[in-house]
């Protein structure tokens, strides 16, 4: 589908704009959270052509007219989201989350099918979640490549959050990246005082194997048993977004079937909280 076909399509969704969302199907959501992100990146390009156009003092009226156009559909397009995420129990739920829009909760509730995931495994794996799962060379993809990027636009707003108070995901992010420091044998600000704990160990010794850097600096410190701080960060994002979809997996199950989801969900495995986490603002749960 062309651009131009695309800002047809979304002229006619946007005549009834308050009802389109509310009754959208989920295969509507899907591609309506798709092309939002594409119409995003080309609004993001224009306006990086508007300001280098006008600080090089060169004509920008054109690409800044089509920059406002493409912000004017993404407004409607989220309008039209936030009237399909409200739809569902699942989707107010996550909305009352910090960090959660309206265009990420429609994307979760688009993209996951709650009778087709019995336990959140089945959703950390469909979303790429799962360490165990490869993608090898000439194999289809495992995963859905469209879920694990909404998975990791949501691990980065929840960062953004971190300021606020009541931000629930934020907070246990903090504590979580303190906790992979930690395993790590580093500091608060990062620095490398003590060796990594064996787990960390054993895993730069694997990357080393599998990975060919021509980093010096990156190489060097998988060669010391720890792993760079990037990856440590990537490991609280990650450990962070699965809590939520397995607090997200137990909203949408008890909406659904009227009783809890098999127990336990909880992170275990990967270490850190031990206990059960309850989803945020959520007591509908089944005695």
């Amino acid at each position: 589908m062309t651009i131009s076909e695309d800002l047809v399509a979304v002229s006619k969704l946007s005549k009834d704009i308050r009802d389109a969302g509310a009754t959208a199907s989920r295969e509507e959501a899907r591609n309506l959270v798709d092309l939002y992100y594409r119409l995003q990146k080309l609004r993001i390009e224009l306006d990086n052509q508007t300001r280098a156009l006008t600080a090089a003092a060169r004509p920008a009226m054109i690409v800044d007219f089509y920059g406002d156009q493409f912000g004017s559909l993404e407004d409607s397009m989220v309008k039209i989201l936030d009237k399909f995420s409200m739809s569902k129990e699942v989707g107010v739920w996550s909305r009352s989350v910090k960090g959660i829009g309206p265009v990420i909760a429609a994307g979760f509730m688009a993209h996951i099918d709650i009778e087709k995931a019995p336990t959140v495994g089945h959703i950390w794996r469909f979303a790429g979640l799962d360490p165990t799962v490869a993608w090898n060379k000439g194999e289809r993809r495992p995963w859905n490549a469209d879920l694990r990027v909404l998975c990791w636009k949501a691990g980065q707003s929840f960062v953004k959050m971190k300021h606020y108070d009541d931000a629930f995901y934020a907070h246990l992010y903090s504590e979580r990246k303190m906790y992979e420091l930690h395993r790590d044998g580093r500091s608060v600000d990062g620095t490398i005082m003590e060796p990594a704990a064996r787990i960390n160990q054993e895993c730069a010794k694997q990357t080393l194997l599998e990975k060919n850097f021509r980093d010096v600096e990156t190489k060097k410190i998988y060669e010391s048993g720890h792993l760079p701080l990037g990856r440590l960060d990537n490991r609280a994002k990650r450990w962070t977004v699965k809590l939520f979809l397995a607090h997200w997996h137990h909203v949408a199950y008890v909406e659904q079937y009227g009783e809890n989801p098999p127990k336990p969900y909880i992170l275990t495995q990967e270490g850190g909280h031990a206990h059960y986490i309850a989803p945020p603002g959520y007591s509908a749960d089944v005695l």
